[in-house]
């Protein structure tokens, strides 16, 4: 039997050897670089809008079948597949490939995958996305994962209007091999010293085709092979699965944050003090919620939260489990903005009630104005301000683009700007999800950036300079 390595032992390996543009690294997309296949996710989403009829219903199980149990390529399952996308627009199908990244696929992409991929571009390796499926499917991920080449099937069309052909080879077998041949040649890489990773049989022929072929989370039929052929075979950390720990551990959650606002609403009674209830609920509620839920922080440069309050505390967002980790970091005298969605969250409502959180419409721009006046005025009154300059959460850990909101308030109540960088949230709590798995959240803050100096003229240099600061710590975090 093939000894699978680690995957440690693999990023080891891309750091020590042969670095530079010559070197390639090839990746397969589905059940390689992602758990799981995007067709299938854009099958069932189409399926469940009503969009698939019986009849391409019918064709899509047969052709599923051959290929399962009568060894057929994957030929007639694509034409299927594109033949039903004849005369939608470009455009149209490009925006579904963003919204399926955004919603289903994202989250699906091996964290140590994502690891692999930056030890190569670290090492200056030419890296391409070399997949049967087409540029609809993989192409945000390319983006996601800074893959600059795209060997994917390229689908037909005319004037903007899909044909339901393709264009050239399907990239599967024999046509992907010859695919990253061509690539090589064509961009000066040598393969004899280049690396490609698949996870299916298929790949065979295209794993051959380099001097370092590593079969990652590769099928029955791709081990043997891989144990023939001498292959070394590595399996990345699937993401954690739902387990009836988890589901209990996340109740419990709910319910130790729920008992902290309780015991802070109490006591601000008592004390006929909002701010008095805020800081018990976020102290107490904050910490029983991450403990329930097995969560532990890791806090680099701790005392950066207290050396300059008031301020404007800047953070990148992942999941909802950033509001526990700010309460947990922040405790007392703060107020945020939020997108008004958030307030009829269960979850959400009663921490924006205790801190006075100011709900914004991002639709409105002339109404968010409005409502972030109140912000200017508590920082100017002593309370600090937490807002996320993404606007949204990102759906991957790659930073989005900053808004200037969180920047100008800074501006013109004249405080510090402080960046909370945290990790790895997405991770244990991914997006859109209501479970929480245990977990180490690594959290860096920054040291206060002073404001005295900027002015609505320069203030985009400045929103570059503090988004570069993110992009920094967050490059150079050790694995």
């Amino acid at each position: 039997m093939t000894p699978v390595a680690d995957i440690d032992d693999l990023l080891d390996e891309v750091a020590r050897g042969p670095q530079g543009p010559e070197v390639g690294a090839f990746f397969d997309f589905d059940g390689t670089l992602i758990d799981g296949y995007s067709a299938a996710l854009y099958f069932k989403e189409r399926l469940t809008s009503g969009e698939i009829g019986v009849t391409e219903l019918l064709h899509t199980m047969v052709e599923v079948f051959n290929m399962q149990q009568r060894g057929h390529d994957v030929t007639r399952l694509v034409q299927v597949a594109l033949g039903a996308l004849a005369g939608r627009s470009v455009e149209e199908i490009e925006v579904l490939g963003q919204e399926m990244w955004r919603t289903k696929i994202a989250a699906k992409v091996y964290p140590d995958a994502r690891r692999l991929v930056r030890a190569h571009l670290k090492a200056g390796h030419t890296v391409a996305l070399a997949s049967s499926a087409t540029r609809f499917q993989a192409a945000a991920a390319a983006a996601d994962l800074d893959i600059e080449h795209l060997l994917v099937t390229e689908v037909e069309d005319h004037d903007g209007i899909l044909t339901g052909r393709v264009r050239g080879p399907i990239l599967w077998g024999p046509g992907k091999a010859a695919a990253v041949t061509q690539f090589a040649a064509d961009h000066g890489v040598d393969l004899a010293e280049s690396y490609a990773y698949g996870n299916g049989a298929e790949d065979e022929l295209y794993l051959s085709t380099v001097g370092r072929p590593r079969p990652l989370n590769p099928d029955v039929q791709l081990t043997r092979i891989a144990e023939e052929r001498g292959w070394p075979v590595h399996r990345l950390h699937r993401h954690r699965r739902l387990t009836p720990t988890t589901v209990v551990r996340s109740a419990a959650s709910y319910t130790g944050l729920g008992a902290g606002i309780t015991v802070g609403i109490g006591m601000g009674l008592l004390n006929r003090s909002r701010s008095t209830a805020l800081a018990v609920a976020s102290a107490v509620g904050g910490e029983l919620s991450l403990a329930a839920a097995g969560v532990r922080l890791d806090v680099q440069g701790e005392e950066n939260l207290w050396t300059s309050r008031p301020a404007v505390f800047v953070f990148n967002h992942q999941s909802q489990l950033d509001v526990l980790v700010l309460g947990a970091l922040l405790r007392r005298d703060y107020t945020g903005v939020a997108k008004k969605e958030l307030k009829t969250n269960p979850t959400f409502a009663a921490i924006g009630w205790l801190a006075d959180i100011a709900f914004i419409d991002r639709a409105d721009s002339v109404a968010a104005k409005a409502a972030l006046a109140p912000a200017v005025d508590s920082l100017r009154e002593g309370r600090s301000l937490v807002m996320a300059p993404e606007g949204t959460r990102s759906p991957t850990p790659k930073l989005l683009p900053f808004k200037k909101g969180a920047f100008h308030l800074a501006l013109q109540a004249g405080v510090p700007m402080v960046p909370i960088v945290i990790r790895n949230a997405g991770e244990i709590m991914p997006a859109h999800s209501v479970l929480i798995s245990p977990g180490t959240v690594q959290v860096a803050v920054l040291p206060p950036i002073r404001t005295d100096r900027w002015t609505v003229a320069n203030l985009d240099r400045q929103v570059t300079r503090v988004r570069g600061m993110f992009l920094d710590t967050l490059a150079d975090w050790p694995e």
